[in-house]
């Protein structure tokens, strides 16, 4: 096993130009949830060319599958690439990163399987769009992407190492306030405010702040804020994102906010529509999965800063993981920034994340070999037995949209 590793550690290196390229191409052509077109071009034109059958759009316009191997020999490891970017700031949660990683590791496998003389399995690298609100994977879930894939796995570019994050479950609440308009000088007590509504309703879910459990997490925007200062504004809309630690902590925290949006429109004599536009389950993290890549990051070297405080976002990755065994390890790609930022673009960007990111595919790739293996059979029993009795104690996410 350690000559197959050896392997695909050298494929690795001696790919890191090729690989960089790659990075580059995308971080520098950022592009939005289902229209990574660009993106798309650059990671299926490689893998192609490095010998992967690869079925372009796949499912999704912007989605791919690549495969090497056969599903008679073994177990099917998927490797995760996901490469949209965000609104005005680019590549500020590092997916040109994550892409490359999940290429880098997936021609690290392809070159142990060939060296293994094709008979332990198959490789999967899957390209997921549209991860930045867009709950890519969940179509692809839908789709049925994952039937047949042993375990999954992903390694996404943070301020610290974290190999089992917490990821939240996720909605996404928009709350549309409809009321009467009128002149605003001449007769304002005609009209009712959908602005004071929302106004209102902002307010009373920032009050709420102080009851919400220390995990839960309530963010938004105003999407709408009326026409013309010179008219009651009959319209208005807010966009928030709702998180909490599961299913369940989510339904409650949802419905407190509902009711800071009906309170608001009763006092302004509005009416309110709210509709949920996504949402994206918690990560479960294979605990046996994760034990055997932190053995070999830590052979690589890398060195654990844990994070301080909870800090957490989400990802429709968490979806993926009430499908199939997953992991979605965070490493230490800055000091300087936080993800979503301006600064953080920039560092996916810089030549520095490249080391790091590199040693993340190797990890991976070497997780992936050893449960290939004759050998590793038993460890993906075990991973699956535990992820079988995990799945089913906890509420099912929703997997449409």
């Amino acid at each position: 096993m350690a000559d197959f590793m050896k392997v695909a550690k050298s494929k690795i290196d001696a790919s890191a130009g090729e690989l960089n390229t790659i990075s580059q191409e995308i971080w520098s052509h950022p592009e939005l949830n289902f229209n990574e077109h660009h993106a798309h071009e650059v990671l299926t034109d490689y893998l192609e060319k490095e010998g992967f059958n690869v079925e372009r759009h796949f499912v999704l316009d912007t989605a791919f599958r690549a495969t090497f191997g056969s599903d008679n020999a073994g177990p099917n490891i998927c490797v995760i690439c996901e490469y949209d970017a965000l609104p005005e700031i680019g590549h500020a949660c590092g997916h040109n990163l994550i892409a490359e990683c999940g290429v880098a590791a997936g021609i690290g496998i392809k070159a142990a399987l060939e060296a293994s003389g094709n008979k332990y399995g198959k490789v999967t690298v899957l390209g997921t769009p549209g991860e930045e609100g867009g709950g890519g994977k969940k179509r692809l879930i839908k789709a049925n992407a994952f039937v047949g894939i042993a375990v999954a796995m992903m390694a996404h570019p943070y301020r610290y190492n974290v190999p089992r994050p917490i990821a939240l479950s996720m909605t996404v609440l928009v709350i549309k306030f409809q009321g009467k308009a009128s002149h605003a000088a001449a007769a304002p007590w005609d009209g009712n405010n959908a602005l004071d509504a929302a106004v209102t309703c902002y307010q009373s879910i920032s009050n709420m702040r102080q009851q919400m459990k220390p995990a839960c997490r309530v963010h938004g925007i105003f999407t709408n804020g009326g026409a013309a200062p010179n008219i009651i504004p009959e319209q208005a809309e807010l966009t928030y994102y709702l998180r909490a630690v599961d299913e369940n902590e989510l339904a409650m925290l949802k419905k407190k906010v509902e009711a800071c949006a009906e309170g608001a429109a009763i006092a302004t004599e509005c009416k309110v529509e709210m509709r949920s536009s996504a949402s994206y389950a918690n990560l479960i993290t294979s605990t046996i999965l994760v034990a055997t890549y932190e053995k070999y990051v830590a052979e690589l070297g890398v060195q654990w800063k844990d994070e301080p405080g909870f800090g957490a976002g989400s990802t429709d990755f968490g979806n993926v993981s009430y499908v199939v065994p997953g992991i979605h390890p965070m490493y230490h790609m800055t000091d300087s920034a936080n993800n979503h930022s301006r600064e953080f673009t920039a560092d996916a960007g810089a030549p520095e994340a490249q080391a790091p990111t590199l040693i993340q595919a190797k990890a991976l790739a070497m997780t992936a070999i050893e449960l290939l293996q004759p050998s590793g059979q038993d460890t993906l029993k075990k991973i699956q037995k535990e992820f079988k009795e995990t799945v089913s104690k906890l509420p099912m996410p929703d997997m449409g949209d």
